[in-house]
């Protein structure tokens, strides 16, 4: 089960490597009620999407829910479990989705059944998605973030819904729908097997209706979707549509696989008047959807035959015939084409807004309602697209009365565009320590299908001024280029870097909603990175430790460590400013961290060079350092020695320049949380060469430790 997703497996499903995930309940649901209320409306002819759930409205989010989790290699994941009591599914609805480049979404439930992952690809352009079903009343969604992309990502829960209809076969015999009902794949499905690839199955959040891809004159593969104007509720951007969900067999009904769905759209028009609605989706299908886009007729003549294909009840897709003509008919004061009887299937609630085909299998209306159902195939209403259409053409062109339907993949015309984005801001930390100055890097992507030669880059921090650089190069139709912003000097405290592209090849840009990134980081300046390098004794699980400010306010903490991982150095960094802190550390045992225990010791010292504490690691049940920073002088040469690194920032080779150090000199290169990446020992040389292809974007520190002292520099990577 997956809506466009991208594989790999959730680290939650592998053992027991992540703590268990916070648990948020969901308040019981009294389904019987809501059956009753659901008959009641039915038989009341109240029109809107067959509901199958109830919505709890929520406010989830990375930062007020959940646990984070800090890898080993920097990476972090965010989990949050929740439960819908006795629900038959679960599913839910980002209100607030940035996931960036290399950061992926899952969602799983307690029999293993994964969805995702879902990635930035997954609903492009957009800051909402909605995802599909899955069985069961508890579900975990976990958030793996890159540390090259650390703070970035922005996730917020708004609703979850609980499931109290069955419409996959979980619980029950599939089959939901009347027993009137034919599947597509039988005989009376012979011939329209290309208009049942056009037709999906709509995920509204707690109810269902169905929609039709829809071909326009450019034939470009925009995907135009027509659904019931009754369906829109609450809007499309959440939305889920689901292809291809088709019984393998006539009779029996079978199940089928449901991982072809699409996330999200946009309501370009709709109207009363015809009940009609028209969505583009927010992604063009995969190609292995093999998605149609249906053909249509605006023409005033009556259809002499009719087929309406559909997901009845939000069940598998059915077909149904009628073989007498369309007739003008009326409903709620909507101008429709009237089916007066049905000779094969039929329609029920949640056929809302499926296509009617004529005998020449073009579309001429959508499903308002009616009193079709088994036992009485008759009467009903679909409003009429010849009606709709001075609200249509805009978007599906004027080019004839008539269009056949389309395949991806079909040679066509494409009209020349000039669309540029911006997909990346990097080369920034989001905790900027001890400068008052950036030099991002962007990434700029030609997303047209012309060559691209100029645009704008108009940037500048929230609240501050804007500036302009003028790009000029060669950027061919898909391809990325990356390129350095002018240094920008910020001031301390949260800031949000704004960067947009404009005016590409020196003409509006033809779709605005990819033009700008945004980057959330927060300057402390002035201040030192500090380094806690820590090696525990034998029994690392008795050892805790904090630094506090000099009023008692806990800041940093860590422990407890694993046992028998004596001489193995945990390096932690820190941003402090110009003030006094106590560091602690406690010995739950009481016989400190060396001699008989092991060999453990500590060392606290700023990325310049200054020490500021350290210990042989001889106490008893705890061990206290105060000790001050100072800012004063700490960026200049120090009789310990120089680095000289370049390039820097590097996106591989790293040269190193040693200058007074002499003998025997340690370097060790530390990623921003501290973990020692690489180690090296080197005897009198003066120069060499690191390669740090491999490791992933961010800010780095390579210490050289040699008799003579400690000298610190940053690193920065970039892709």
């Amino acid at each position: 089960m997956a809506q466009i997703s991208y594989g790999g497996r959730a680290l939650g499903l592998q053992g027991d490597v992540l703590p268990e995930a916070p648990l948020v309940r969901m308040h019981t649901v009294d389904v019987d009620a809501l059956l009753a209320e659901d008959a009641a409306r039915e038989a009341a002819g109240i029109k809107g999407p067959y509901r199958y759930g109830f919505n709890h409205a929520v406010d989830l989010n990375t930062e007020n829910s959940g646990i984070w989790h800090t890898l080993r290699d920097g990476d972090r994941v965010w989990r949050i479990s929740i439960e819908c009591p006795g629900a038959i599914t679960t599913n839910f609805q980002f209100h607030d989705y940035v996931v960036p480049e290399g950061a992926r979404v899952f969602v799983y439930n307690t029999a293993g059944l994964q969805l995702g992952a879902y990635t930035a690809d997954s609903n492009p352009g957009h800051t909402s998605m909605g995802v599909q079903q899955i069985p069961g009343d508890r579900i975990t969604i976990e958030y793996h973030e890159p540390v090259a992309v650390a703070g970035q990502g922005r996730l917020m829960i708004g609703q979850v819904t609980h499931g109290y209809r069955d419409p996959f076969n979980f619980a029950r015999d599939l089959g939901d729908s009347g027993s009137c009902n034919i599947n597509v794949i039988c005989p009376e499905g012979l011939g329209w097997e290309d208009e049942v690839r056009s037709v999906a199955l709509i995920d509204a959040g707690g109810g269902y209706c169905t929609g039709t891809m829809i071909n326009n004159c450019a034939q470009d593969s925009t995907p135009y979707f027509l659904t019931a104007n009754h369906c829109l509720g609450g809007g499309v951007d959440n939305w889920v549509f689901r292809w291809n969900w088709n019984s393998p067999t006539c009779d029996p009904t079978e199940d089928a696989p449901q991982d072809q769905t699409i996330a999200g759209s946009t309501l370009l028009v709709n109207s009363a008047g015809t009940d009609v609605a028209l969505l583009e989706l927010n992604s063009i299908p995969p190609e292995e959807y093999a998605v149609h886009y249906a053909g249509w007729d605006h023409g005033q003549d009556p259809a002499e035959t009719m087929t309406g294909i559909h997901h009845p009840r939000g069940d598998i897709k059915k077909i149904s015939h009628s073989d007498g003509p369309a007739i003008t008919g009326t409903m709620s004061g909507a101008d429709c084409w009237q089916v007066q009887l049905w000779a094969a299937g039929t329609t029920e609630p949640g056929s809302s807004g499926s296509g009617l085909w004529n005998q020449d299998h073009r579309l001429v209306g959508q499903l308002f309602g009616g009193e079709a159902a088994c036992g009485n195939s008759v009467n009903d209403f679909y409003g009429k697209l010849v009606t709709s259409w001075p609200l249509l053409e805009e978007y599906l062109g004027d080019c004839s009365d008539t269009l056949d339907g389309w395949d991806l993949g079909e040679t066509v015309f494409i009209p020349d565009t000039n669309d540029a984005a911006v997909t990346s801001i990097a080369n920034i930390p989001t905790l900027l320590c001890g400068t008052d100055s950036i030099i991002p890097q962007i990434s700029l992507k030609n997303n047209s299908n012309v060559v691209m030669t100029m645009m704008d880059v108009i940037y500048g921090l929230v609240g501050g001024i804007e500036d302009t650089l003028n790009w000029t190069g060669t950027l061919q139709p898909d391809q990325t280029v990356i390129l350095f912003l002018p240094t920008i000097y910020v001031p301390n405290g949260e800031q949000i870097l704004n960067v947009s592209a404009s005016m590409p090849n020196g003409i509006p840009d033809a779709n605005l909603d990819n033009d700008t990134w945004s980057f959330a980081f927060t300057v402390v300046y002035p201040s030192e990175t500090v380094i806690l390098a820590l090696t525990p004794d034998n029994y690392g699980a008795d050892i805790t430790w904090e630094i506090t400010s000099s009023i008692g306010t806990v800041l940093y903490e860590g422990g407890p460590y694993t046992n028998n991982n004596s001489g193995v150095t945990d390096s932690l960094m820190f941003c402090l400013t110009d003030t006094c802190y106590t560091f602690t550390i406690y010995d739950e045992f009481g016989d400190g961290i060396c001699c008989d225990a092991g060999e453990g010791h500590y060392e606290i010292f700023g990325l310049y060079g200054n020490e500021y504490a350290s210990s042989d690691g001889q106490y008893t049940f705890q061990n206290s350092n105060s000790f001050c920073v100072s800012l004063v002088g700490i960026n200049e040469p120090t009789d310990a020695g120089t680095l000289n690194l370049y390039p820097n920032p590097t996106t591989g080779n790293l040269t190193v320049q040693l200058a007074g150090m002499e003998g025997r000199t340690e370097l060790t290169l530390l990623d921003n949380t501290g973990r020692i990446v690489e180690q090296r020992i080197v005897n009198g040389t003066k120069q060499l060469t690191l390669d740090l292809s491999t490791l992933a974007e961010g800010l780095y520190a390579l210490q050289a430790q040699h008799a003579g002292g400690r000298v610190v520099q940053q690193v920065m990577v970039v892709r």
